[in-house]
């Protein structure tokens, strides 16, 4: 059993006896027999619950939106819905999204964390500077962690500019974003046993799992589900996407040999897919090419479930990986 610093649990309203956890044991003070009763329930619940935690699995969602930060979408309300209810079944999670030009820092109490920041992130010969910040979901218990940079989401709205003309850099935002969080998830010493990745910002994530990233410690053995959108970059509009996702053992052989054409439209999608170890059909009806894609490579795929059990359906498709 874990240590857990000593700090008082019970005092019984009749007497004056104590009950505290400390240096892993318990230290009885008293010889009440009710006291010692309510002790021992408390015990039972207290080890229960940490063989419980001990079995479920630790998840990172990696997100693309998340009420309340950005207007609710149903993107956005799966982005925040999901990581507490996965949570509250018993998991361990961590949470990240992309630090949205649109998000008002001041009203959302975001936050730079210095030790995380500071690292320089090279995308196709360019340094571009990785500022993490983060905020809390009191509500939910949970915290967020935002990845940000001045060139991919300072003063930039998510998908597309005022005039609703999609950005010409989506895929590149898609690839700092991945890498970022990586790095990140790497600094805090914590490794998930499943990786989920919402929507065409973290799109890279499984293939940067499976090539660049398979040999450090915290992803070695870790199962990546890709939850599908409607919403996709046209990856042909960057002229250097495999350039750009070059990257260690994430080479250009690797690109050639991955089946993926990377200068077709839907190439984000299926370098996702194609590298992922589990496909959701995140939104009804969406994306349903790169579904069936997903299933003639034998993936495992959960089309979208009824909302009502949509987290423990999603928590028996992470656990059956």
């Amino acid at each position: 059993m874990k240590h857990i610093k000593a700090f008082n649990l019970f005092k019984c309203s009749t007497c004056s006896w104590q009950k505290r956890y400390k240096d892993g044991g318990i230290v009885l003070n008293g010889c009440d027999i009710c006291c010692k009763q309510i002790l021992m329930a408390e015990l039972l619940r207290f080890v229960l619950n940490y063989i419980i935690t001990m079995d479920s699995k630790k998840v990172l969602f990696i997100t693309q939106e998340m009420v309340p930060y950005v207007p609710e979408t149903l993107v956005a309300q799966d982005g925040r819905q999901m990581p507490q209810a996965i949570q509250e079944l018993g998991s361990e999670i961590r949470t990240f999204m992309p630090r949205w030009g649109i998000i008002n820092e001041r009203r959302n109490q975001l936050h730079e964390v210095i030790r995380l920041s500071g690292m320089n992130i090279i995308i196709d010969d360019t340094d571009h500077p990785l500022i993490i910040k983060v905020a809390s979901i009191q509500a939910a218990r949970m915290q967020v962690y935002f990845i940000d940079n001045d060139d991919y989401f300072h003063k930039r709205a998510m998908f597309a500019d005022g005039n609703g003309e999609e950005y010409t850099d989506n895929v590149e935002r898609a690839i700092f974003y991945a890498r970022g969080v990586l790095e990140t998830v790497k600094k805090l010493r914590w490794c998930p046993d499943v990786i989920y990745c919402q929507g065409w910002i973290s799109a890279v994530v499984p293939f940067y799992i499976k090539t660049a990233y398979r040999e450090e410690p915290p992803f070695a053995e870790t199962k990546v589900v890709t939850s599908l959108y409607s919403e996709l970059p046209d990856a042909s509009k960057l002229e250097r996407f495999s350039e750009c996702l070059q990257f260690r053992d994430a080479t250009a052989e690797v690109l050639a040999n991955s089946g993926v054409d990377l200068t077709q439209a839907d190439s984000l999608g299926r370098l996702a897919v194609a590298y992922s170890d589990g496909v959701i059909e995140g939104e009804a009806g969406a994306q349903s090419a790169l579904l069936d894609y997903a299933r003639s490579l034998n993936i495992p795929v959960l089309n979208a479930p009824a909302e009502d059990v949509k987290a423990a359906t999603y928590k028996s498709f992470f656990e059956q990986l």
